[in-house]
């Protein structure tokens, strides 16, 4: 009997295990992999538009599935230095730049066209989770899937 109830455990937790692995459909590249290159170069042009140059990523979330993705950074100076969100040159564009922002920290859709990562969207200091409207749920879904309603 004991035998029978623990290979109906063992089964139960492997399908489980299985379902979870299933359930996650993207992936994070590694660090020094020419992909995760790509992506970083693809959104460092508009963080130097925002933050100023140079900048380097801090990843909290990166993810993959296809040619979608979704990244989650924290910009800093070379070294680890912060960066003063009213010493950029978006606050020099735009005074409120630095008052409406939650954190300095810079979400951003990816889309692969052929060979190059695209950023579609992206937002430096998000006060709220723009990335899971609707428009990129249903075009992303397997990236942000946990900030999908559906």
């Amino acid at each position: 009997m004991k035998t029978w109830i623990a290979a109906v455990f063992l089964a139960l937790a492997s399908s489980v295990t299985a379902s979870e692995v299933m359930a996650q459909s993207w992936y994070e590249p590694q660090r020094g992999t020419q992909e995760r290159r790509d992506l970083m170069d693809a959104i460092r042009p508009h963080a130097w538009w925002k933050l100023g140059a140079p900048v380097q990523f801090v990843v909290k979330d990166l993810r993959v599935s296809g040619d979608r993705a979704f990244a989650w950074l924290k910009p800093q100076r070379p070294g680890g230095g912060q960066i003063d969100p009213s010493q950029t040159p978006a606050a020099q564009r735009d005074p409120y730049f630095a008052e409406d922002m939650w954190d300095v920290e810079l979400q951003a859709i990816l889309w692969k066209s052929g060979n190059v990562w695209v950023v579609v969207d992206h937002t430096v200091g998000a006060t709220e989770a723009w990335w899971s409207a609707p428009e990129f749920c249903q075009g992303w879904y397997n990236v942000i899937r946990d900030y999908c309603s559906n």
